[in-house]
């Protein structure tokens, strides 16, 4: 079976900027998105994250996410760590629709209606197509960032707890090999 692309920088923001330009909901949709580049959260777990899951009771963005196991794949409760730019993805979000803080589940269709695993991957594979992303599909922010924390240097120990998986084999799966990290492996020689 064919992976899903992995984004470049550039894609990303090409992916960012159609959607500031076309979508009448933006900062649900960036949110949406980079949820799953920033914190390597499923779609399925985008889906199903709670506004109380996300936001405690001052109104505060949480630094860790703890997901039950209904609420993810596998049927495993997981910890989601939560960085300074998914945050701040989160409250402009909450900024542009503040009753969202209303409901239980973070993100809502048009019509009102918390969005199902199907709907949402539709909606973001549509953007991804739209925003000519050839290959990109809604596990293309998971293998982005788990791609991002490699070329980085982050231990593959590490990537794999973030990422919620049992074998290392999965995580190296995941990982792609960019020009940029073989240049720069190549210049440690």
């Amino acid at each position: 079976m064919k992976q899903a692309k992995v984004l470049t920088e550039r894609e990303l923001k090409k992916v960012m900027q159609y959607i500031d330009v076309v979508s009448r909901y933006k900062e649900r949709d960036k949110a949406m998105l980079m949820l799953t580049h920033l914190c390597l959260l499923r779609v399925g777990e985008v889906a199903n994250l709670k506004v109380s899951d996300v936001v405690d009771a001052e109104g505060n963005i949480n630094d860790v996410i703890f997901l039950t196991a209904e609420q993810t794949k596998g049927n495993d409760s997981r910890r989601v760590f939560v960085s300074n730019k998914a945050k701040a993805v989160i409250k402009r979000y909450i900024a542009s629709n503040t009753s969202v803080l209303q409901r239980p589940y973070l993100f809502f269709t048009q019509k009102s209606q918390r969005f199902n695993v199907s709907a949402l991957t539709q909606h973001l594979n549509r953007i991804y197509k739209q925003a000519n992303i050839v290959g990109a599909t809604t596990h293309s922010g998971r293998r982005s960032g788990i791609t991002a924390l490699s070329e980085s240097g982050v231990s593959v120990r590490v990537i794999a707890q973030l990422a919620n998986h049992k074998h290392l084999q999965t995580t190296m799966r995941y990982i792609d090999c960019t020009d940029d990290m073989m240049s720069k492996a190549i210049e440690l020689l």
